[in-house]
């Protein structure tokens, strides 16, 4: 009888372990430019560029709106830093959509409306 209590411990144990809890990803909180973003977790906001994009300021305009069309407010990302410079987070956006990961400042290079800075 008490092979039974052990058992549907050891079976919720695993799955406590094994079921992974709701993945807390930062959010976008505003689009400020074409190349940086407001993001912010529970606890934070940060300022963040867009690591190795760099946005021509006539095209500064076109690219806010191509951003915010792909991440509007409140939208999952991952941040994967490169650095920092002035107290701005210098990093990568990955887009958490469900449907893939997608590198924001890979995307809008592809679109026209930003060219590769050189230094990545």
């Amino acid at each position: 009888m008490a092979l039974i209590p052990r058992l549907i411990c050891a079976a919720a144990a695993a799955c406590l372990l094994l079921w992974p809890g709701q993945v807390l990803a930062a959010e976008v909180l505003q689009v400020r430019s074409g190349n940086l973003l407001q993001i912010g977790d529970r606890n934070r906001n940060y300022s963040v560029q867009l690591a190795c994009v760099v946005v021509d300021p006539a095209d500064d305009a076109a690219a806010v709106d191509w951003i915010r069309k792909q991440l509007p407010r409140r939208s999952k990302v991952n941040l994967r830093p490169t650095g920092s410079a002035d107290g701005v987070l210098i990093a990568h956006i990955n887009h958490l959509d469900g449907q893939g990961n997608h590198d924001l400042g890979a995307e809008l290079i592809e679109s026209g409306l930003a060219s590769n800075s050189g230094s990545c």
